[in-house]
């Protein structure tokens, strides 16, 4: 009897913790088994699991007294990813099988009482964490072998029993290395902008939101299009970067979204939640450790939120720090997790609660438009930089002989203009327009006085506050991107002012 030790990775949101597991296996003494290091329930039920699987797979249990310790002890351990580690390092403490090859191998999965393997979320940002470790192997379910091999530096081994990984410590069998060949669902195809009718400022104002990254806010009556053009917006955005595609992928590894025929999420992600949603829901939530939520879920894709005035201020609101940080930091019981929530927001929503098809038959009161609009709160507008009202669909713009413009054609111009953009924000490490903080636009970048005239016009009277100005700024660079300028002139930063108009909201 010896002591031993394994791994295993502890999941905070996409961060991790490597947990080390030593076992203590002491000879003598009545027979039992203590689970040390703040396990939560789930965790503490691993005791049985373990000891049925193990004797289940014919190997004996040590009859002595079994002391198990999670560390950093202080650190609160959750989930059943750390069955298959805590077995192993039972078995080696026990002198079943030989301890070397437990050195620098990191050990995941949920253990059946026969013994079989089962897989389990966070894979991908758990082995993320086992390389920067320096740990050099995993053992990771047969089932997650697809999602694992995403992560390059680290050697990974898939089992599906026990008994598996029992003959490979004995140097008696191997374990599979590579996931078995399956053909990759073919993508959907993106739907097309062509299909929306009429509405030339609403199409100019999504093509901006995609050319800068900006958040843009849709007012009309219902069947004018809104929704159609929010789930138009991911097909003009570009595909996502090695990195981009790391950090999305491990929130839906997270939030258990993944197949087992896991693939890099190359496209920006769309997520349209109900109006019914919880705060919990949106931002992220629950008992014990936060789950993360659709302001997550949407990271370096687009967030839609339809019929926005029916989600009530509180909701509205809790989006606040996420559109200004590009991340969530949820306070819960068992300790404060971050997630990345980077997205690009549509809100749209109609302009008061009868929504006819004309503002002249609107039966509405004025106080009732104003209540109904004043959900959408000035602190919250302020952070939208495009505001665009809806013109009502007729007769003449349905049958106009003008062919409206696809995606392909408006997803060149955007590609052309975020180069453009690249390349000028290069030197600071920032991707679009609207990452670029205020306080460089207006020192390192400034614009002479005769361009923004307007906007210091717009300050003075309170038209706009300073962030407002800021956002202003964002959106004149990117209209010159989109026309070609070296840099905005007058008209961009007019052009600006008047996608901020309240009165499109």
């Amino acid at each position: 009897m010896a002591l031993r030790r394994t791994w295993a990775v502890a999941l905070f949101g996409v961060d991790g913790v490597l947990v080390e597991i030593e076992a203590d296996v002491r000879k003598g003494g009545l027979p039992s088994l203590q689970l040390l290091g703040l396990p939560d329930t789930a965790l503490q039920e691993s005791k049985n699991r373990v000891r049925a699987a193990v004797q289940n797979c014919r190997e004996d249990w040590p009859a002595s007294c079994v002391t198990l310790a999670l560390s950093p002890a202080a650190l609160p351990k959750a989930g059943t990813s750390y069955d298959l580690a805590l077995a192993c390092a039972v078995l080696a403490g026990a002198e079943l099988v030989p301890p070397h090859r437990l050195a620098g191998t990191v050990l995941f999965g949920e253990l059946a009482l026969d013994g079989r393997i089962r897989p389990v979320n966070g894979l991908l940002p758990a082995l993320l964490t086992a390389r920067k470790e320096g740990m050099r192997r995993a053992i990771v379910p047969a089932e997650g072998l697809a999602e694992a091999h995403l992560v390059e530096g680290i050697e990974v081994l898939g089992a599906t029993h026990l008994r598996e990984v029992v003959a490979w410590l004995r140097e008696l069998g191997e374990l599979a290395r590579y996931p078995p060949p399956m053909d990759e669902p073919p993508a959907e195809p993106a739907p097309d902008l062509a299909d929306v009718l009429g509405q030339p400022e609403a199409r100019w104002a999504l093509e901006v939101a995609a050319a800068g990254g900006h958040h843009l806010l849709m007012v009309g009556p219902p069947g004018t299009g809104k929704t159609m053009l929010a789930k138009r917006l991911c097909g003009l955005l570009p595909e996502l970067s090695g990195q981009e595609a790391l950090e999305v992928t491990a929130i839906r590894s997270v939030a258990g979204d993944l197949t087992g025929s896991a693939t890099l999420v190359r496209t920006p992600p769309f997520v349209a939640p109900h109006s019914s949603l919880s705060i919990p829901a949106l931002v992220g939530g629950g008992t014990g450790l936060a789950r993360p939520g659709a302001v997550s879920r949407a990271h370096r894709g687009v967030l839609l939120l339809d019929e926005a005035c029916e989600l009530g201020p509180k909701r509205l609101e809790a989006l606040r720090t996420a559109l200004e940080e590009g991340e969530v930091r949820l306070a819960r019981r068992d300790g404060t997790l971050r997630y990345p929530a980077r997205f690009q927001l549509v809100l749209a929503t109609n302009p008061c609660p009868c929504a006819p098809a004309r503002d002249l038959d609107c039966q509405c009161p004025p106080q009732v438009r104003r209540r109904y609009l004043g959900k959408l709160s000035g602190p919250l507008l302020d952070r939208v930089d495009l505001r665009v009202r809806m013109r009502p669909i007729t007769a003449m713009t349905v049958h106009s002989g003008a062919e409206p413009e696809s995606t392909a054609v408006v997803r060149d111009r955007v590609a052309r203009a975020r180069a453009a953009a690249r390349e000028r924000w290069s030197e600071h490490g920032w991707q679009t327009n609207t990452e670029v903080p205020g306080p460089v636009l207006r020192r390192e970048f400034a614009l002479p006085d005769q361009v923004t005239g307007l906007l210091d016009r717009g300050l003075e009277v309170g038209a706009i506050t300073a962030r407002g100005a800021d956002r202003c700024l964002r959106v004149a660079w990117t209209l010159a991107d989109l026309d070609g300028k070296e840099r905005p002139d007058a008209e961009h930063v007019a052009a600006a002012l008047e996608f901020r108009d309240r009165r499109a909201a």
